[in-house]
């Protein structure tokens, strides 16, 4: 009889270890997928400016200039004294800018992937894998 309950309590812990990994994988499954990478020890992802990206990965093998874009700022929350704010009409307090659009690409080597990084006014908006890089002839 104890050689039942035994099996049977380690049977349950099988059975909510098994339920506990599925539900962690169903989780991970329906997560937004990371815009981030790593430069050696430092972190690469969106929001970032230009000067952080390159501080962290160097420069890009090549850097383009895509054009331009119009980038909507909606300012429809104002603050009026601490702990009072205005809320405002939708619309009322939206502006655009036009931005610069530009692109990065680094080339780690044969055995690294490359990734595209794509900047609205300087500002890091989506970072892309591009597949493994190629040999870098040093001059």
């Amino acid at each position: 009889m104890c050689l039942l309950v035994s099996v049977a309590i380690v049977n349950s812990r099988i059975c909510k270890l098994i339920t506990g990994c599925a539900v962690l994988a169903a989780a991970s499954l329906l997560a937004e997928p990371a815009e981030a990478f790593r430069c050696g020890s430092k972190l690469v992802k969106d929001g970032m400016n230009e000067q952080q990206v390159i501080a962290a990965c160097g420069e890009p093998t090549t850097r383009r200039h895509l054009g331009f874009t119009l980038r909507i700022l909606d300012l429809g929350t104002r603050r009026i004294s601490p702990g009072w704010t205005e809320s405002h009409f939708p619309g009322y307090g939206a502006f655009s800018e036009e931005v610069m659009v530009t692109e990065y690409v680094y080339d780690f080597g044969p055995r690294k992937l490359m990734r595209r990084l794509r900047f609205e006014g300087g500002i890091l908006v989506t970072v892309e894998t591009i597949g493994y890089g190629h040999i870098q002839n040093e001059h």
